[in-house]
């Protein structure tokens, strides 16, 4: 029984084995399960936080901010509307969503939604002022590729946004987090990543944490870009893009289709 138990829990894993056990399929099959009711139940409990964010982003006239893990694109009529604004999420079912919002209230400064790997977008490097992870750090497989093509994307000076939960240093907490972080694929979410080792795993040049939401479960981080590395970057697939001016349902065995813009900000073509 024991064994059994162990087996289904995935056994023990160690700190990157854990990570290492998050994969895109599974971050999409669960927030294919998410989508429908993400809004409700992931909306008001952790909207203040998103206004946090956005307000300390300190958005200037003219910024060309990226939210990676846009998500149902709940911070989308946040930013002001002098702004450019491109989202991107590996779930094509939460972007359908962050469509009909951008249509349904207007957000021309909105300028594309793309399905796409947040550790290997197809943006050209120093593209945009401002990145943003806002609730996605314990989401991705790799939290330090995440950080590394935020940078790699971010102009230099320019600064990049977290905002995620931590691992609680509350003993009962924490070990509630250690239990389910075997569970990790299953939610589509890490449990029990460590805000200390996420800094210094990502050497994150720091600029200010504060505390979000309800009983500041969740933590947000101020960072400053200050790599001006250039990132090889070699692309082996189609950026998909939904088109938010021009959507056509086309893809055999699909309600959409995913149309590929090279007009996107800063986009690289595929070789």
């Amino acid at each position: 029984m024991k064994k059994s138990i162990k087996s289904a829990l995935g056994g023990k894993k160690s700190r990157r084995n854990r990570h290492a056990h998050m994969d895109l399929d599974a971050v999409r099959n669960a927030y294919r399960r998410y989508a429908g009711f993400y809004d409700v139940y992931f909306g008001p409990v952790m909207q203040k936080g998103r206004h946090t964010a956005i307000r300390k982003m300190g958005c200037n006239p003219g910024d060309r901010i990226l939210e990676v893990g846009v998500g149902t694109g709940l911070t989308l009529d946040l930013y002001p509307p002098n702004v450019e604004i491109t989202g991107i999420d590996v779930s094509s079912e939460m972007l359908e969503r962050a469509l009909a919002r951008k249509e349904r209230l207007g957000l021309d400064h909105v300028v594309a939604l793309s399905v796409m790997d947040a550790e290997r977008t197809h943006f050209s490097d120093h593209t945009f002022d401002k990145v943003a992870a806002i609730y996605v750090a314990s989401v991705v497989p790799h939290p330090e590729r995440l950080v590394n093509e935020m940078r790699r994307v971010c102009k230099p000076g320019g600064e990049l946004f977290f905002l995620n939960h931590f691992k609680s240093r509350n003993r009962v907490l924490g070990g509630i987090e250690r239990f389910l972080a075997p569970l990790s694929r299953l939610l589509g979410f890490r449990t029990d990543l460590s805000l200390d080792t996420f800094i210094h795993e990502t050497n994150l040049d720091v600029i200010d944490k504060s505390r979000a939401n309800v009983f500041g479960y969740w933590v947000l981080i101020r960072a400053r870009n200050n790599n001006r590395t250039h990132y090889p970057q070699t692309l082996d697939r189609e950026s998909l893009s939904i088109n938010t001016s021009d959507l056509i349902a086309k893809e055999p065995g699909s309600h959409i289709e995913y149309v590929p813009r090279s007009s996107q900000p800063g986009s690289q073509s595929p070789p």
